[in-house]
C-alpha cells in the first residue's frame, strides 16, 4: 500500500462528519466472523481512545491555536472509536470480550517483537508478551468455571491456550517495571511500535477496571483485579519506551502516524467487506488528522515535518495472522526471565524489592493460581471430559 504521509491529503477535517446511525451499526458476530476482524476492531479501539487521551494532555498544557484544533480533532476521534467500540456485539459475554482483548496482546505484541529493530526494545515486547500469554490461560479457566464455554470459540484455534510465565509471578515493584526509552534517532518503526502497545495496554487496563466489579463471583471479581494491575504494570512498561525529550506537538504528529499506520494495515488485510470499508473511510480521516497536525506542528516549531518523517513511507505493518510458532518458541526459552530495573535477569538475580512487593500482594492467596487449580485448557470445557473412574 503507498502511501506518502507527507503529501496524501486524506478526508478534509471539515468533511469528517457522522451521524449516531453511522456510529451506532450492526456488530460483527462472534461465531462467524474470523477471530482477527475482532483483533483489528480491538485494536483500533484501543488506539483511538490513547489519541484522545493524548490530546486532552494537550489541551491543558497548550494555549494559543493548538487548542481548537485538539478539541476539533478529539471530537471526529471520539466518533470514531465510538463507531469501532460498537462493533462489539451483545452476543459477546464479558469475559469472552476479555479473551478477545488477550488474543489481541498477544498475536499484535507477537508480530511486533518480530518488527522491532531494536533488539533491547524487541526483548521488552517477548517480555510482557509472556505475561499476556498467561492472562488469556487464567480467563479461559474463568471463562469454562463461571459460563461453562470453551475459549476457543472466540480465539479460533490461532492461540494457543496454555499457561508460560504464571501471572503470580508478574507483580513487580515500580522500579522494577521502567525500560530505557529509544532515542531521538530511532526508527520510526520503533517509535509507532511503542505508541501500538501503549494505546493498546491502556484499554485493556480501562475495560478490566471498569468490568471487574460487574461480577457476582468472588473470585472472577479478584483475578480481574489482579490481571488489572498486571496491566497497569505493562502501561509503565510500554510507555516507558517512549522518548520523553519529545515535544507535545511532535508526539501530536507521531501518534496521527500511527493511527495512519495501522488502519492502513488493517485495512490491507481485513476480509469482511463492511469492516473493510470503515477501515479504508477512517484511514483517509486519519490522513486529514496527520495533515492539520503536520501543519500545526511546522508553523508552531518551525521544523520541517520531514525530520519526523524521512522520506514519508510506512514501515512494515502489524501482521493479523497466528503467530502461534514465534510465542512458543518465546514461551520456551525466555519464561525464566524477570526485571531487576531496567535489565532483563534471570529469575535468581530478580531485584529484591519485588519479591517484597509480590509477597504482600498475594499474602492472601494467588486469585490468578486459584482459578486454574486443576485445570488445562481441553476442547470443549469440562462438558467433554471423561468423569473420573471411568
Amino acid at each position: 500500500m503507498a502511501i506518502d504521509l507527507l503529501k496524501d491529503k486524506g478526508t478534509p477535517l471539515q468533511r469528517q462528519r457522522m451521524s449516531w446511525k453511522d456510529m451506532v451499526g450492526q456488530p460483527i458476530s462472534k461465531l462467524d466472523d474470523d477471530a482477527f476482524t475482532r483483533v483489528r476492531i480491538i485494536l483500533m479501539n484501543g488506539l483511538e481512545l490513547d489519541s484522545l487521551r493524548t490530546k486532552q494532555v494537550g489541551i491543558r498544557c497548550q494555549d494559543g491555536a493548538a487548542r481548537p484544533l485538539l478539541a476539533e480533532l478529539m471530537r471526529v476521534e471520539q466518533h470514531q472509536a465510538t463507531t469501532i467500540n460498537w462493533l462489539i456485539g451483545a452476543d459477546h459475554s464479558p469475559i469472552e470480550t476479555t479473551i478477545g482483548y488477550e488474543q489481541t496482546a498477544i498475536e499484535v505484541t507477537a508480530s511486533v517483537a518480530q518488527l522491532e529493530p531494536d533488539p533491547y526494545l524487541a526483548q521488552g515486547y517477548r517480555y510482557a508478551l509472556l505475561e499476556d500469554f498467561d492472562h488469556l490461560y487464567r480467563y479461559s479457566a474463568l471463562l469454562d468455571r463461571l459460563e461453562g464455554k470453551d475459549a476457543n470459540n472466540i480465539t479460533q484455534g490461532y492461540t494457543d491456550i496454555v499457561p508460560a510465565r504464571a501471572t503470580l509471578f508478574h507483580h513487580r515493584a515500580p522500579e522494577h517495571e521502567l525500560l530505557e526509552p529509544y532515542g531521538a534517532d530511532a526508527e520510526l518503526a520503533t517509535k509507532l511500535h511503542a505508541l501500538t502497545l501503549t494505546g493498546g495496554e491502556y484499554q485493556t487496563h480501562d475495560y478490566y477496571m471498569n468490568i471487574g466489579p460487574v461480577f457476582a463471583d468472588p473470585l472472577a471479581r479478584q483475578l480481574y483485579a489482579e490481571i488489572a494491575s498486571v496491566e497497569s504494570q505493562h502501561i509503565t512498561h510500554y510507555g516507558s519506551m517512549l522518548n520523553p525529550n519529545e515535544t507535545p506537538l511532535e508526539k501530536l504528529v507521531l501518534g496521527e502516524v500511527c493511527e495512519v499506520w495501522n488502519y492502513a494495515a488493517c485495512l490491507q488485510q481485513e476480509g469482511n467487506p463492511r469492516v473493510k470499508a470503515l477501515w479504508e473511510r477512517f484511514l483517509d480521516y486519519e490522513l486529514g488528522h496527520l495533515q492539520a497536525a503536520l501543519r500545526l506542528f511546522e508553523d508552531t516549531e518551525r521544523r520541517d515535518a520531514a525530520e519526523l518523517l524521512r522520506d514519508g513511507r510506512l514501515p512494515p505493518f502489524i501482521q493479523f495472522s497466528s503467530q502461534r510458532e514465534f510465542v512458543r518458541q518465546v514461551v520456551e526459552s525466555e519464561t525464566q526471565l524477570r526485571k531487576r530495573g531496567t535489565e532483563f535477569v534471570d529469575e535468581s538475580q530478580e531485584g529484591r524489592s519485588s519479591l517484597d512487593y509480590r509477597k504482600a500482594v498475594n499474602a492472601g492467596g494467588s486469585p490468578s493460581e486459584t482459578v486454574a487449580a486443576t485445570w488445562s485448557w481441553t476442547p470443549g470445557t469440562e462438558l467433554m471430559r471423561e468423569p473420573v473412574g471411568t
